[in-house]
């Protein structure tokens, strides 16, 4: 029988298998649908799509950097334990590496790994370490020099935060301090030129909402957000906080001081935007039982 394009991608979307797992399924089972599942089950290949469904919160963000490029990736797993899993750092640090040769989340899925595309690698390791995981999120950052720090490292390259900064000169010492100043202060944008405009609007207003409250004039409520939308901007763009290491200085000084311009930063934390579905216990026993 005929394999067709449509019943490989049938196939694919019933189990979560590889395309050539999928296709080979159907061709050692004459175009059987319910054979070629039962195929993959057998083979272990059709594990992944039964755990594809699962909320995948936890896991490692990892770092790497090479000829002025660093990258940051975030690949996700159902728990905490398997984050501590020597095998799933191995191949999230595999990952990592492989993200300096990708130019975005796409393309890093195809690259390969050991002979297999990184997509391919995760699939392969959610049916043997038993839980759903997804490499989530990549981003890149080039410059002169590119500084990397991880926060709660579980291994070396990778934790639970890891930040990249990108800026002239070549002191890395103090770019690494930038890096831990952004793990820990998590600033909106590098500059207020970089910050959402939508973002800013909504501020300003709420900000002029609560000084009505007051019921001031106008005139006074217009200079009271002036001064407030700079401590906003202080507070939530980088080159403007006030400096970790040194709280006297902002950033910005700090590096003018240290002889750097910081011309860019990436920060990704395990699970941020991740929706966990919370359920108590009592709820999961009846469940088990209806």
């Amino acid at each position: 029988m005929a394999i067709t394009a449509a019943m490989v991608k049938e196939l694919r979307d019933t189990t979560g298998a590889g395309m050539m797992d999928a296709k080979k399924a159907l061709t050692e089972n004459d175009g059987d649908m319910d054979a070629a599942v039962d195929w993959l089950r057998t083979k272990g290949l059709a594990k992944a799509a039964k755990k594809a469904g699962r909320t995948a919160a936890e896991g490692l963000v990892a770092v790497a950097v090479k000829d002025g490029k660093g990258v940051a990736i975030e690949v996700n797993s159902e728990t905490d334990f398997v984050a501590k899993n020597a095998d799933f750092q191995k191949m999230v640090g595999k990952i990592a590496n492989a993200a300096l040769d990708a130019s975005d989340l796409d393309g890093l899925k195809s690259t390969q790994i050991d002979g297999k595309s990184v997509e391919q690698t995760v699939t392969d390791a959610v049916a043997v370490i038993g839980e759903n995981m997804s490499v989530r999120r990549m981003v890149a950052l080039e410059g002169g020099t590119v500084v990397n720090y991880v926060h709660n490292a579980a291994a070396p390259g990778m934790g639970n935060i890891g930040v990249l900064v990108a800026m002239t000169g070549d002191n890395e010492a103090f770019g690494r301090q930038v890096a831990m100043h952004i793990a820990a202060a998590n600033p909106a944008s590098l500059s207020e030129d970089d910050l959402d405009p939508a973002v800013v609007e909504k501020e300003k207003q709420v900000q002029m909402d609560i000084a009505r409250e007051s019921g001031k004039p106008e005139a006074v409520i217009e200079k009271m957000i002036v001064g407030r939308m700079k401590k906003y901007m202080a507070e939530v763009t980088l080159l403007n906080q006030q400096f970790v290491v040194n709280p006297d200085l902002t950033v910005a000084q700090a590096a003018k001081d240290a002889g750097v311009e910081i011309t860019g930063y990436a920060r990704l934390e395990v699970g941020e935007g991740i929706e966990k579905a919370e359920e108590d216990f009592a709820a999961e026993v009846a469940k088990l039982n209806s």
